[in-house]
């Protein structure tokens, strides 16, 4: 189902991107690197002034998007075969990524080569991050779209994705549901046709994670409205936004199967089989339909609520060197991204086994699976929102805190009502 279309005009788009995150304080300038962090940085760089070019002979990589484990095991054997450096992928679930991740940095046996999703999680995480400022493609990188701590590059992102309502075009117009009212009413119509109107997952970003991002994203200011929220100072329950999602979440409850009796596998298999009508993902799900032969196309809509006509729009992850490796570790930590970045099989990997959207602007990709083209579409369309959830969340509230909110939502009868004032308590909690 991979269509094949000409986006040399996507440069255009990812600069309209990098405009977007510019103007709401994205992947750039995310805080001040503390001391532990300028120490470590400033001894690399003068270990690389120094000229230091040996480079150790095995890297670990660890990185939280397991829709492309095993595509990144498979260039990994390319790699050490092209370069002669073993490299070792560690697994994750995803859901613990970052937990993991912070107890292996903490203990001192942290990978040379990790990915965090730029803003409160770099941030927290800045003792840990090289700079990578001397990269070769550093000045390639779209605007905007670099992580930049102090001036100094720390973040390469990996791509720019989207997400919102992933729909069959067979079973939905999307013309005909623009308002809360109408996706309600799509959900009764096709639980009686005996189809799962729409599905969320069990998984913690794909069953509460990214669905409240958009009420966030909607506010008038996210970043003022989610201090206020952390501060106690406001409740969700004040903003019609945050409403109409409550209203939305108990509807898909009462009239969709619950995201806790459902996987990702499950999930994208019952919508690649006609199964489900629409899931909440974005145009990273596509490589999950890989085997399966599916005879319908497929688009991404906005979540309607409180007029929303657009979908999220930002960088996802980036990928990060501990700088408390050794010197030859770092170096070896660059030369992967070097490699990933710029050679012609690094490049293969980015833009076909992964699917990514590319990130310089040098690049350009002429295979953008549908639901990467539908991003772009949607994003020269200016129809766009932010992830107020990667920028202004504290770092981990949806593993520790949302989840068990959601959890307790899809068990019991617990109104909209109820919803928002223990959502609203959880972002209490998380930032004390």
């Amino acid at each position: 189902m991979k269509t094949k279309r000409n986006v040399s005009g996507l440069i255009v788009v990812l600069l309209l991107v990098s405009v977007l995150f510019t103007a709401c304080g994205g992947a750039s300038d995310n805080g001040e690197i503390s001391n532990e962090k300028d120490n470590a940085s400033s001894n690399s760089s003068a270990q690389t002034d120094s000229n230091v070019t040996a480079s150790a002979d095995k890297i670990v990589v660890f990185q939280s998007k397991v829709e492309i484990i095993d595509q990144l095991e498979a260039l990994a054997i390319d790699y050490e075969e092209e370069t002669g450096v073993e490299v070792e992928v560690w697994g994750t679930t995803g859901d613990d990524y970052l937990q993991q991740l912070r107890i292996r940095l903490s203990n001192n046996q942290g990978p040379t080569v990790f990915s965090l999703a730029p803003g409160s999680e770099s941030s927290e995480l800045a003792p840990y991050l090289a700079n990578l400022s001397d990269i070769s493609f550093a000045d390639d990188i779209a605007d905007g779209m670099a992580d930049v701590m102090d001036g100094k590059l720390v973040g390469v992102p990996y791509t720019v994705e989207g997400f919102g309502v992933v729909y069959n075009k067979s079973m939905i117009d999307p013309s005909t549901v623009t308002d809360i009212d109408a996706f309600k009413a799509m959900l009764k119509e096709k639980q009686a046709e005996g189809i799962n109107g729409f599905s969320l997952s069990q998984e913690s970003y794909f069953m509460i994670g990214h669905i409240l991002n958009t009420p966030f994203a909607l506010v008038d200011d996210p970043k003022t409205f989610t201090e206020d929220l952390i501060a106690g100072e406001v409740t969700m329950n004040d903003s019609e936004e945050f409403v109409e999602f409550a209203e939305l979440m108990v509807d898909v409850r009462e009239n969709s199967v619950s995201p806790l009796d459902v996987n990702y596998d499950i999930q994208t298999g019952d919508f690649a089989t006609g199964k489900t009508a629409s899931i909440h993902q974005g145009n990273w799900v596509y490589g999950m339909f890989a085997d399966y032969d599916m005879d319908f196309e497929m688009g991404m809509m906005p979540l309607p609520i409180a007029g929303n006509n657009s979908i999220a729009v930002s960088v996802p992850s980036s990928w990060y060197v501990n700088s408390q490796a050794s010197a030859e570790e770092i170096q070896a930590g660059q030369d992967f991204l070097e490699w990933l970045y710029t050679s012609e099989n690094g490049q293969r990997y980015l833009s076909e086994e992964f699917g990514f959207i590319p990130i310089l602007k040098s690049v350009e990709s002429t295979n953008l699976d549908p639901l990467s083209a539908e991003v772009a579409r949607y994003t020269a369309e200016g129809k766009t929102i932010d992830w107020p959830m990667s920028t202004y969340w504290p770092a981990g509230i949806v593993d520790v805190y949302l989840v068990p909110v959601a959890e307790e939502f899809f068990t019991t009868d617990m109104d909209a009502d109820e919803l928002l004032t223990k959502l609203s308590e959880a972002f209490v909690e998380a930032g004390k």
